[in-house]
């Protein structure tokens, strides 16, 4: 049965190159803090790629301290990365599930891969299959806390976790759900799958001066930064968050999902896909274009995309599109791929909640081709009603997601 019920977002939390909590990162993407490093987790020498945005190296530690040794042995590092965001997220909301109908309560995630590469070890060990096991990061944390509603995992390339907001937000609307526990994790950190961008010619190859080498829009971008990382976001009905006396973050009002059936790795001409995503989203949540206030660009740091996307924006908005704040978090902790569409959706959220935009750094060479604003280098005061989260990925597979002010 459908709901009238406004879905509503009461728990986020987020591991990323910028820290291993939302409050964290939030703060250091305020100050416009680049996560880009060179890479520690194997020697990276051979590669034409040598740089990514890793987590930081207290994130071992951290995780032992919320993962049992034995659960830990049948991880990646990856699972890690999400089960630990998530049982943060529970945490730090004091969410008690035994007071909820826990057949009600579903974990959906997007996730690309478990991230069982060279970098856990490349011999076959007793826990290989667990450890490769793309689901294994919803029945994680499905079992932490004896939920038995659906949990499952999509794979959608960099939407995958945008997808898996918007499949949450329909198991809410449809009645079916009180809570859902939504998001993903991952890491391409490894020599294999760097290699393999290499050959696409995707990745920067910038590795003097890693902090500069993610730089969206700029007229001197060669490729976008590997990062690593999860987001969860728990999003829920407002009749149960309000049940429950939660602290309620902010709303999402819809979403748009399309694919561009046109070709495996770039987008289609123009951005004519990503503008019909906007437009969907828009029609889907009731919201005029001239409410919109900020855009969370997929901004990847690649060609076609940033050129794509800005006329996608141009395509949508119209003269209004010069009106309305564009910027990319993946200046700042690169692109994490799997996870992509739920960190960014956070920190979309969270500047609603501070009338804050988030800037896109490095941008000190204008592309004369890209002129929308780009919060340029330093973030900045705004108030905030509406944004869109946007995530556009290999396979033509997009998503847009619609946030409201509370």
């Amino acid at each position: 049965m459908a709901s009238n019920n406004k879905v509503v977002i009461t728990g986020m939390n987020i591991v990323s190159a910028l820290g291993l909590s939302a409050k964290e990162n939030w703060e250091n993407m305020v100050q416009g803090k680049s996560g880009v490093r060179r890479i520690t987790l194997f020697d990276p020498s051979d590669l034409e790629t040598q740089i990514a945005a890793q987590l930081p190296a207290s994130f071992d530690e951290y995780a032992s301290g919320k993962v049992k040794k034995r659960q830990a042995h049948q991880m990646t590092r990856v699972t890690r990365m999400c089960y630990v965001c998530a049982k943060g997220a529970v945490e730090q909301e004091g969410i008690d599930f035994e007071s909820m109908d826990k057949s009600r309560v579903a974990v959906i995630l997007g996730v690309v891969n478990a991230g069982n590469s060279s970098v856990e070890g490349k011999e076959p060990t007793r826990n290989s299959i667990l450890k490769g096991m793309n689901n294994a990061m919803s029945a994680w944390i499905s079992m932490q806390y004896g939920l038995t509603g659906p949990s499952y995992t999509v794979a959608t390339a960099c939407s995958s976790s945008a997808y898996a907001i918007a499949l949450g937000y329909d198991l809410i609307k449809s009645g079916k759900a009180d809570m859902v526990i939504t998001g993903g994790a991952d890491s391409t950190i490894n020599p294999e799958e760097i290699a393999g961008f290499n050959l696409l010619y995707a990745l920067s190859t910038q590795n003097d001066g890693p902090e500069k080498a993610s730089k969206p829009f700029s007229e001197d971008r060669d490729g976008f930064v590997i990062g690593e990382g999860a987001g969860i976001m728990i999003l829920e009905s407002e009749t149960s968050a309000k049940k429950r006396k939660a602290k309620i973050y902010g709303e999402l009002a819809g979403y748009g999902l399309t694919t561009e059936g046109y070709n495996i790795m770039a987008p289609k001409k123009d951005g004519e896909g990503m503008a019909e995503t906007m437009e969907k989203a828009l029609a889907d949540s009731g919201i005029d274009k001239s409410e919109v206030d900020y855009i969370s660009a997929h901004g990847t740091g690649t060609t076609l995309n940033d050129l794509y996307e800005t006329m996608a924006v141009k395509r949508v908005f119209g003269k209004k599109a010069y009106d309305v704040p564009v910027s990319s978090q993946k200046s700042m902790i690169g692109h994490t791929v799997g996870a992509a569409g739920v960190i960014e959706g956070i920190v979309t959220v969270i500047s609603i909640q501070n009338n804050f935009l988030t800037p896109t750094i490095n941008l000190d060479q204008p592309d004369p081709d890209l002129d929308l604003d780009y919060v340029p280098n330093t973030g900045r005061k705004e108030e905030l009603r509406v944004a869109l989260s946007n995530s556009f990925a290999f396979g033509g597979h997009n998503a847009t997601l619609v946030f409201r002010k509370y």
